[in-house]
């Protein structure tokens, strides 16, 4: 029986160290990362029957991928192998203020962008799931992954499943028109829609009403999210939405924070300056762990918390898989006065 089954591609990730430009460098550190690996991973860290489900090339690299999985405990019996295909590849380079950290991908033609409908036997796997999370990365990999991504989400509803999905736009991977024509149909099969107030806006056009007046606009700013947590329910009809809130202060200082917003009532949490070691995957914590809180049975606003502190830490630690345990989590709640109560 799983918790939690994840579907997305997973990748080896790719990294100059000591700042350095990939023009520049000589050596490389490897990590594996990819969003639906991330939050079976750190679901299962916190105790969750994770299973993550994708496809692999049958060579080291893709071994590589899956050792690492197995190695925190996610469930891989049911990721596909191809002897032809290739492993998702991405550079990533640490910026530091005034230059941004960025991203090179060389993804194209991976394993997983090859997957086709009806090679996953979705039926055998959600009759013994309670929850599905995928994301809006995996049906931008190719037109054969947004059709596997469609019959994923038909299956987990026929089959009584609750689903989550990131929104997560990647502006390198398709274009904004292309994310709407493909996703806006299979919100109707979602029931918890994770994403941020940019990502909304390019994908489904969804935005708050402007500041009338530079008077009021730290007002009214701080009331937008909202605004736009509504309309996505109005909308699509998801019985969650939860939005995730970052302020930028310097590459290596963040703020971070989420809302969460259920049946027309708001909860909301205390915003966490963060002091950056690697900030990707931490999203995917956040995902992992308000879900964590929410497959448990806790109130939402419990919930919200705990992924919020999840997600604080998570920047603490290098490379895209959070390492935080559970106790570290509630010891960061407690000194903040914000036990969780279970």
């Amino acid at each position: 029986m799983y918790d939690l089954v994840t579907f997305g591609e997973a990748m080896l990730r790719l990294s100059p160290p000591h700042f350095r430009r990939l023009e520049q460098t000589t050596t490389l550190e490897v990590n594996v990362g990819g969003a639906e690996l991330n939050v079976a991973v750190a679901a299962a860290r916190l105790g969750l029957r994770s299973c993550w489900v994708s496809r692999l090339p049958d060579n080291p690299l893709g071994r590589l991928i899956r050792n690492k999985a197995r190695e925190q405990g996610v469930a891989t019996e049911h990721i596909l192998w191809s002897t032809t295909d290739r492993c998702g590849l991405y550079f990533f380079e640490f910026g530091a203020t005034p230059r941004p950290s960025a991203v090179l991908y060389d993804r194209a033609h991976s394993a997983i962008s090859k997957i086709q409908p009806g090679e996953v036997n979705w039926e055998a796997i959600f009759t013994q799931a309670k929850h599905f999370h995928t994301s809006g990365i995996t049906p931008a990999l190719s037109p054969s992954c947004a059709e596997v991504t469609a019959e994923a989400l038909k299956a987990a509803q026929a089959a009584d499943c609750s689903v989550s999905y990131d929104l997560n736009y990647r502006g390198k991977l398709w274009t904004e028109e292309e994310a709407r024509r493909c996703q806006e149909p299979l919100m109707e099969y979602v029931d918890i829609l994770i994403t941020t107030e940019e990502d909304t806006a390019r994908v489904f056009k969804i935005t708050a009403e402007e500041a009338p007046s530079d008077e009021t606009f730290r007002e009214v700013a701080a009331e937008t999210y909202k605004q736009v947590a509504v309309k996505l329910q109005e909308k699509f009809g998801f019985k969650i939405v939860a939005i995730t809130l970052r302020e930028m202060l310097s590459v290596w200082k963040n703020t971070w924070t989420a809302i969460v917003y259920s049946e027309g009532q708001f909860y909301e949490d205390l915003k966490r300056e963060v002091d950056i070691v690697d900030r990707l995957g931490a999203g995917d914590s956040f995902s992992a762990g308000f879900l964590y809180g929410y497959l448990s049975g806790w109130d939402l606003g419990e919930a919200l918390r705990f992924g919020n502190a999840f997600s604080a830490l998570k920047h603490s630690v290098p490379g895209d898989l959070n390492w935080i345990n559970p106790e570290e989590v509630e010891a960061l709640l407690k000194g903040e006065g914000l036990r969780v109560r279970r």
